[in-house]
């Protein structure tokens, strides 16, 4: 079984086009949905929305934010 580096090589070989596509093609498999991961982000997004309710998270406004990055 031939491994990543070499499979990159022939790959490196490919012309523009056919590298783009078939970059997008490995793109797309890793964008699968991941229930395992879907779950753990979902606890996550509830766990802060908890803490944020409490007043136990500090927050930043959103002006604040703008600010900071222009």
């Amino acid at each position: 079984m031939p491994n990543y580096q070499d499979i990159y090589q022939q790959a490196n070989q490919l012309p523009a086009l056919e590298k783009l596509q078939l970059a997008e093609l490995l793109l797309a498999d890793l964008d699968a949905p991941d229930p395992e991961i879907d779950t753990i982000w979902r606890d996550e997004a509830q766990k802060r929305w908890q803490a944020y309710r409490a007043k136990e998270l500090d927050t930043v406004s959103y002006e604040a934010v703008m600010k900071k990055y222009k």
